[in-house]
């Protein structure tokens, strides 16, 4: 069977679905290549590079259609392309399944199999094929970089002999994948980065980005992120109240705000009214990536970058991936090429289409003439946050008697073991001269003592603690010293044996315990 893949129509679209790598790795499941003449020159792929990975160049979108079985392109096709569709072909988009009920419809009028992109579940073993994801990525980004060039100052602080230039103020309004990405590369910036999600679970993510986490005094039931394929759900309106306050709050001391969040099939929820684009200082910059489906500031505007009377830029691109089209194109030709490596279990060039296929199923939006769109849920859930029980808090009484207990069983214990060992030595001591017992009574003791001096200790300050225990206890290395000038040859050299290994417990003791104490510095 043969992949093809058309030159994007849209006005401005700059990715192609297929680049040469993906081209060579798909020929490796069996199928041939085709694109059309110059589908990939604005991502920085000419077709000299496509012809030399084996891709046959086609000079017409017509043609292609006409001559490929399956279809990859990168945005939602428009009415010319679906009626090239056929009964025997697979077209592999975006589709945008659902607010596109015509294209639907056509596509099921003409027999055809589409899966849609954006479809992908989001669960572990399709993360490989999550295009909405690789793309995400690359907007949130891209989003700093042109918060970046629109804004007069620099991302990180900075002390000059021409003064001092305070850190710039970032929050992100929204910790999905887009989010973390702008999150990253603004914390990377040097600059202080705030962070707000409906979904508390995703602070540890935040913070462990080096970001701070911004917290509403106020507790709600959030759905599970399970059950709605990885995404934020609906807030109540009280929720919403005490999150526009937060940001109001929040307005006057940021200097830019990249807002990323969206609710599938639905338009953005307007997060940044026009009093808090007011609050702002001059000169600060709003970056909507939700333009696309109405913003989530209230004056933003699709595809244009405005300046509003109190001087702050707001963003509103609906193109970030495109204009990183080189790096989009590798990302999502990838992707392509995993789905396609999971419809080719044989890797013969064959299209097995499994319904039965978690991933494969919840892609398909159209199949046999019928609409297949929406998808049931997958199997297998997305990983949601374990909600951690507290525990059962204890009386005093139910404290002390669980203390009384546990002194009893440890006594207990303890009594057993000195029994047991002073049986023992009687019975050595019944044999044994009485020499040996001297040194053998004082070696039992070192480690009776050691024993409970290291039981009790916390486990996570085990390695540290017996660092230095193992330098402080090489004191034997005097015993040994005094041995090594014996007259017998085996005592000499069990004696220096006994130096030998009490140095590497010297050296390697304060070695560790110094390697230990660097992991809790900053320099």
């Amino acid at each position: 069977m043969k992949i093809g893949t058309p030159k994007e129509i849209y006005e401005g679209e700059a990715r192609v679905a297929m680049t040469p790598d993906s081209a060579r790795q798909l020929q490796k499941l069996g199928y041939e290549c085709a694109i059309e003449t110059g589908a990939g020159a604005a991502a920085g792929f000419s077709d000299a590079t496509y012809e030399a990975a084996g891709v046959e160049i086609v000079k017409t979108a017509a043609a292609l259609w006409k001559t490929a079985d399956i279809i990859a392109k990168v945005r939602q096709p428009n009415e010319t392309e679906l009626k090239r569709l056929t009964k025997d072909k697979t077209l592999i988009s975006f589709f945008n399944p659902g607010g596109n009920e015509e294209g639907l419809e056509l596509a099921k009028s003409k027999g055809a199999t589409v899966i849609a992109m954006e479809m992908v579940p989001r669960i572990s073993r399709a993360q490989k094929m999550d295009a909405l994801s690789s793309m995400a990525n690359i907007a949130g980004y891209r989003a700093v970089i042109e918060a970046g060039n629109n804004f007069g100052r620099f991302f990180t602080g900075q002390v000059t002999a021409a003064g001092k230039v305070p850190p710039a103020k970032v929050l992100v309004v929204g910790a999905g994948v887009a989010g973390l990405a702008a999150i990253g590369t603004s914390t990377s910036l040097g600059a202080i980065t705030y962070a707000f999600d409906v979904r508390p679970e995703v602070a540890e993510q935040v913070e462990s980005m080096g970001a701070e986490f911004v917290y509403l005094d106020f507790e709600e039931e959030q759905q599970d992120g399970a059950a709605t394929g990885g995404y934020a759900s609906v807030s109540s309106p009280e929720f919403r109240e005490a999150q526009l306050a937060k940001f109001r709050e929040l307005a006057p001391e940021v200097d830019i705000v990249i807002t990323t969040a969206l609710i599938p099939n639905r338009e953005a929820p307007e997060l940044w009214t026009e009093d808090m684009v007011k609050a702002m200082k001059p000169g600060s910059v709003i970056v909507d990536l939700a333009a696309e489906k109405g913003g989530n500031c209230k004056l933003t505007v699709a595809d244009e970058k405005i300046v509003t009377d109190n001087g702050v830029t707001i963003i509103g691109y609906t193109d970030f991936p495109s204009r990183m089209a080189s790096q989009a194109s590798t990302l999502y030709a990838t992707n392509i090429r995993h789905m396609m490596t999971d419809l080719t279990p044989e890797k013969d060039g064959k299209v097995v289409h499994d319904m039965d296929d978690d991933v494969i199923r919840g892609a398909t939006v159209t199949h046999d003439g019928e609409i297949t769109f929406p998808p049931p849920p997958p199997k297998v859930q997305a990983i949601a946050a374990q909600k951690k029980e507290k525990p059962k808090e204890l009386t005093p009484e139910e404290k002390r008697a669980e203390e009384v207990a546990a002194f009893k069983q440890q006594t207990k214990t303890q009594v057993t073991l000195l029994t047991v060992g002073a049986v023992l030595l009687l019975g050595v001591g019944l044999v044994a001269p009485a020499s040996f017992m001297q040194h053998f009574i004082v070696f039992v003791l070192s480690v009776f003592v050691g024993f409970q001096v290291i039981w009790n200790v916390s486990h996570s300050l085990h390695t540290p603690l017996m660092a230095v225990t193992n330098a402080i206890s090489s004191i034997i290395i005097l015993g040994a010293l005094l041995q090594i000038g014996s007259g017998s040859g085996l005592v000499i050299v069990l004696a220096a044996l006994s130096v030998f290994m009490a140095g590497i417990n010297i050296f390697g003791g304060f070695l560790v315990t110094r390697r230990m104490l660097a992991m809790f510095q900053k320099s």
